[in-house]
């Protein structure tokens, strides 16, 4: 818990250290640039899709009436806009995890080496291809879980907890591996995901939560369709610092947990207790004057004459 909590203040504090904000500009400025890219070609066509099947629900059909006829009808065309928005975020979720592992971490755990593990030997127990192939891997299966879970999603208790755990379980895995890809050897970063797996689970759950944050700013977009531009970037962008921050949790908690765990190696085995020295028989043996001053002692006195 010591060191959860140390490493959640410090990774805070590094969110404001120059070069992570400079580090975070590239994922905001390819983000943005696709998100407008792929609104400018398919945001019509997709909102006037998904209109058209809230249309063929009659119950739907039904709310959308009561609300023409107590003149809130302006809603009606921002349930559209803002259900796009809600099946995006996963998509926007997940290419803001990816980017900032790519382009971000690296850098991140750098930093956080250079400052406060300077004499930490660097094994490379995982390469670039390694980390790009365990992200993918590891999003495909957040993908397949989100899809089966997806009708679970209607019952209000688990939606508040299916999504974040999901987000938790990936962002897990991939901070996780990156963190240790450059400094730990393959077994090592074995035994540490083994060992720490419930702390790294538990700062997995708690990012995702945070970043439910931006999802405010990114749905407001669709409802102050004036603001898009200025609150779809920030949102964008907010996402990226949230992944920043939970980046360089990882890399505190885990290059420390590294760094004690070589030293714990380092550490010679305490020597065996020594077995007891044996029995001295001449400490108890008893001086035979006195064997002797003792049987006298104890014969009958002769009578008196």
């Amino acid at each position: 818990m010591r060191v959860l909590l140390g490493s959640f203040w410090r990774s805070v504090a590094y969110c404001l250290h120059p070069r992570v904000i400079a580090l975070s500009l590239l994922p905001l400025v390819l983000m943005v640039a696709g998100a407008f890219a792929l609104g400018y070609w398919f945001w019509d066509r997709a909102v006037d899709a998904v209109l058209a099947w809230l249309e063929t629900w009659s119950l739907v059909e039904f709310v959308l009436g009561w609300l023409d006829s107590v003149g809130l009808g302006a809603l009606r065309t921002v349930v559209a806009p803002l259900l796009v928005l809600v099946m995006a975020t996963p998509l926007i979720v997940v290419l803001a995890l990816l980017l900032v592992a790519f382009f971000m971490t690296p850098a991140m755990v750098d930093l956080v080496a250079q400052r406060r593990f300077p004499d930490l030997q660097r094994r490379r127990g995982g390469g670039v291809l390694g980390s790009v192939g365990w992200s993918l891997w590891s999003t495909v299966l957040a993908v397949l879980m989100l899809v089966v879970s997806l009708p679970f999603w209607l019952i209000p208790p688990l939606v508040l907890v299916l999504p974040p755990l999901i987000w938790g379980w990936l962002t897990y895995r991939v901070f996780a591996y990156d963190a240790l890809a450059e400094h730990a050897s393959v077994d090592e970063r074995r035994v540490l995901m083994a060992r720490h797996r419930v702390p790294l689970l538990v700062m997995g759950v708690i990012a995702g939560l945070i970043s439910a944050a931006p999802s405010v700013l990114w749905a407001s977009g669709a409802m102050f369709i004036a603001l898009a531009p200025l609150l779809v970037p920030l949102a964008i962008w907010i996402y990226a610092l949230v992944f920043a921050f939970a980046s360089l949790w990882y890399a505190h908690y885990l290059l420390q947990a590294l760094d004690e765990l070589r030293r714990e190696a380092a550490t010679p085995p305490a020597p065996p207790p020594a077995p007891p020295a044996p029995a001295d028989p001449a400490a108890h043996s008893v001086p035979a004057d006195r064997i002797i001053d003792v049987e006298a002692r104890a014969l009958p006195s002769p009578p008196a004459s």
